[in-house]
């Protein structure tokens, strides 16, 4: 379903190359309507900042990262021992590799999924990383809201839809992790099992330091 390849939304054109249309095939198929919705919202709103801030980026590989970023929460692409961005670069590096895409560029992708959930880094790493850190957070907890304009948040949620985002997306990303809840530690993510799992108690850094083997 590549109905939306080529549209202009918001003043900012969806990738429409082949390369663009099959992530966005991949995340039809193994993703969700939420997670569809949400991974172009997040394009859109990192593309706008991006435009806003005279940022030069590669607008075809903010694409795949988007597209990429939440499929590690998904069946097919999760693991048993990996934070699920660690999944979702991996797979949009494996994508991007049988593409002949150069190796600066699979490491930038990987960067950019794999640090989109690391508020304090993300923003001060290449655009393209920057950028889906920005929209993601933008999407998910309303960072930056106020930098839009109401046209431009109106048009882009009438396309795509946000599909009671705000109660739906923590058992979303618990659902992606709740195997691996280890995985979690030093991350946001250690919040939603603390919501979710009744009596959870996240890893302790303190406790890790006071409790390492070292005999002083």
């Amino acid at each position: 379903m590549m109905e939306n390849s080529g549209k202009i939304i918001a003043g900012i054109k969806i990738p429409d190359s082949v390369i663009a249309r099959q992530a966005t095939e991949l995340l039809r198929e193994h993703g969700s309507e939420l997670l569809y919705n949400h991974s172009l919202r997040t394009f859109l709103f990192a593309a706008l900042n991006g435009r806003q801030n005279n940022s030069r980026y590669d607008a075809e590989l903010l694409f795949v990262s988007a597209m990429f970023h939440d499929l590690g929460l998904t069946p097919h692409y999760r693991s048993d021992d990996k934070r699920f961005e660690v999944d979702g670069a991996n797979a949009a590096r494996d994508f991007l590799r049988a593409h002949g895409v150069s190796p600066p560029s699979l490491q930038l992708v990987w960067d950019a999924i794999a640090l989109h959930t690391s508020p304090g880094i993300a923003e001060y790493k290449e655009p393209e990383v920057a950028l889906l850190n920005f929209g993601a957070a933008l999407d998910v907890v309303g960072r930056g809201y106020d930098q839009l304009s109401d046209n431009d948040r109106e048009a882009i949620v009438k396309h795509f839809p946000r599909n009671g985002l705000k109660k739906n997306m923590i058992t979303t990303f618990f659902d992606g992790f709740k195997h691996k809840p280890h995985t979690t530690y030093g991350s946001i993510n250690a919040d939603i099992c603390v919501c979710m799992i009744p009596g959870y108690k996240r890893q302790d850094f303190c406790d890790a330091i006071l409790h390492s083997p070292w005999p002083e």
